[in-house]
């Protein structure tokens, strides 16, 4: 090998191919193995709404209109969309607070990345933790509303990847929008868009109660393709529809995906 080969083979590390993902999942266990409790604690939320606004508020609307237009009981047609909910913030949360600590103040990713890693390493890594934390919190949702009686039918269980699905389009619209933030103030614009994507995409009434302009704004809602996909698990009803809802979230997701990794690329190897 010639003296110019041997520089460039030390200056520029050889791609770990797809090991550089898992090492970003295996540092995140590490460091929040001992904090599992902050981790989890994301979870009481949705059960908090669950039995205040489906069993409190239930009690008093009794039925309302399910997704094939059959009756089901208020808690048992909110449960599934706060499941959804619950996978939202989880990813939402990890892939915005603690991804823009990492990046602007930790510095954590210029060390990585005089590593073998590359950037699309860290995003990939890095949203995989975040939908994973989505995950976590649907799957013990899931568990509550099982037992609770609300998932009326054996598909429920194809909840927890559609909450997989949630958190990997949202983790990774989430990290991408944090490359752009510039000071913790920009956070609140995350609130401003989370908290009317929760109150407004069929979480809490059917979307035929919407008038006709909201009813078209409320299908870009990520999250009501999320809320619809899991209602249907949850309750036993199936239509061509759901196709439409995963593949917004699968288009979502990989757009969010791209625009981090050149993102990461311009602002840690410029």
């Amino acid at each position: 090998m010639s003296d110019s080969a041997t520089l460039m083979a030390r200056v520029i590390p050889p791609p770990m191919l797809g090991g550089g993902a898992t090492k970003m999942l295996e540092r995140n266990f590490l460091v929040y193995r001992r904090v599992w409790l902050i981790v989890f604690s994301g979870f009481f939320e949705p059960i908090f709404y669950l039995f205040s606004i489906g069993i409190g508020l239930g009690e008093l609307i009794g039925d309302v209109t399910g997704p094939g237009g059959e009756p089901v009981a208020y808690a048992a047609f909110v449960a599934p969309a706060l499941l959804g909910a619950s996978a939202m913030n989880g990813a939402i949360f990890e892939s915005t607070f603690n991804i823009f600590f990492k990046l602007r103040y930790g510095k954590v990713y210029d060390a990585i990345l005089s590593t073998p890693m590359l950037p699309r390493h860290i995003a990939i890594g890095e949203i995989t933790w975040s939908l994973g934390r989505g995950a976590l919190y649907a799957t013990a949702f899931l568990v509550v509303i099982t037992v609770a009686g609300y998932a009326h039918s054996p598909w429920a269980v194809m909840a927890i990847p559609a909450a997989v699905l949630i958190g990997f389009a949202f983790a990774a619209v989430g990290m991408a929008a944090t490359t752009f933030m510039k000071s913790w103030q920009d956070f609140d614009l995350v609130n401003m868009v989370t908290l009317p994507l929760f109150l407004f995409s069929g979480t809490f009434y059917p979307l035929d109660v919407y008038p006709d302009v909201f009813k078209i704004l409320t299908k870009f809602s990520p999250l009501y393709h999320g809320v619809e996909l899991i209602r249907a698990l949850t309750l036993g009803v199936f239509d061509f529809s759901l196709v439409g809802h995963i593949a917004f979230l699968l288009a979502m997701g990989a757009i969010g995906v791209a625009v981090t990794s050149r993102r990461l690329d311009k602002l840690l190897l410029a």
